[in-house]
């Protein structure tokens, strides 16, 4: 049982097509006698039908066409015919498995607003009304199908279902969880834009398998996928905001088996698994995190600043140390701080290498 509602201290779209096929054939075509009694009359132009409905075929994945979208995506520079780079190799994309059929990526991309219900500081989900914040996140989730029309987007639910605490509460850990009540509005907001929730943890001082098993009724929804902030993980005991914290492949690579193994008792589409990073201490040994077919692995540049700089965290934290996929996060607020003016466009977002699918607004 998740705790009671309580106020903060601080701080593929999935359709299941349910697809009835109710076919009856006797081959020929009914009349009434005189009798009142069914005689059959057949036509020998209408084919036999057997009684039992054709199985319909499992879906698979076309490799071909994910191989080709995924070189895309890399968006790696023409090779120069001047200078030695030529030779260079590039990083993206990583060569890791193929997703089970279903996968959102990286057919779509998946554009989130963020935040907390409770809390208008922690990001659009709290600051906006709920019509007014659906309303701004389809706009903004239109402005990159614009800017890149051969990719759909799927609007996304970014609810901090764990929220890093200033002070310890009752169990010493640093974090709060949210109630099933705040959870489920989540749900209902992202059916509301046909999108998808995910679930974003922030562990303090718990541990990472107690909070995830705690969301594991949602978790095992098809729309329901998982975000780790290591920002918020100490595990050197220190007070959460007061340093950065971090995780380790261990730790993401527990996430995604625990996610897989839902995937596989549920029979579920494959789950996304968002890492968020802005340093490369947050997340220690990313050469061995290990994507997996039941869950897509996507990092994600959660820095803020000017667009300069922000470009340059990307190519210092998320380029040299591919994993699966990348994603690029944006600040109403932060990132118009002086002495920067202007939010980057979608244009120059998807200019990035490798190109962003999956696009956070806070």
């Amino acid at each position: 049982m998740r705790a009671g509602k309580k106020k903060l201290s601080s701080v593929h779209k999935h359709a299941f097509f349910a697809v009835g096929a109710f076919a009856l054939s006797l081959g020929g075509i009914y009349t009434m006698s005189s009798s009142s009694l069914f005689t059959v009359t057949y036509d020998p132009q209408k084919p036999a039908v057997k009684d039992e409905a054709p199985v319909p075929k499992a879906p698979v994945l076309d490799k071909v066409a994910y191989d080709a979208k995924i070189l895309a995506v890399a968006n790696n520079p023409a090779p120069s015919t001047t200078t030695a780079s030529s030779t260079k190799p590039t990083l993206w994309p990583p060569k890791t498995v193929y997703p089970n059929p279903g996968a959102l990526l990286p057919f779509n991309r998946i554009l989130a607003y963020y935040g907390n219900f409770y809390s208008k500081q922690m990001g659009a989900l709290g600051e906006y009304e709920a019509d007014d914040m659906l309303a701004r996140l389809q706009a903004e989730a239109a402005r990159f199908e614009a800017a890149d029309p051969a990719t759909p987007v799927v609007p996304a639910i970014e609810y901090i279902a764990v929220t890093a605490q200033e002070s310890p509460g009752k169990d010493g850990k640093y974090r709060l969880r949210m109630p099933e009540s705040q959870l489920d509005h989540a749900l209902d907001l992202a059916k509301q834009v046909n999108g998808i929730v995910i679930l974003d943890i922030q562990i303090g001082l718990s541990s990472l398998e107690s909070e995830i098993t705690d969301l594991d009724n949602y978790l095992s929804k098809p729309e329901v996928h998982l975000a780790l902030d290591p920002e918020f993980a100490m595990k050197n005991g220190a007070k959460p905001g007061t340093v950065i914290g971090s995780m380790d492949a261990a730790d993401i690579n527990y996430a995604a088996e625990h996610l897989a193994k839902l995937v596989r008792e549920h029979n579920l589409p494959p789950k996304i698994l968002i890492v968020h990073r802005f340093t490369h201490n947050m997340v220690k040994r990313s050469e061995e995190i290990r994507p997996l077919p039941e869950v897509q692995i996507v990092m994600v540049m959660d820095g803020w600043g000017s667009p300069a700089k922000k470009i340059g965290t990307y190519n210092q934290v998320i380029y040299p140390e591919p994993v699966q996929f990348a994603g690029f996060k944006i600040f109403y607020k932060n990132d118009v701080r002086p002495p920067s003016t202007r939010l980057l466009t979608p244009a120059e977002v998807l200019d990035l290498s490798p190109q962003p699918l999956f696009i956070q607004y806070q």
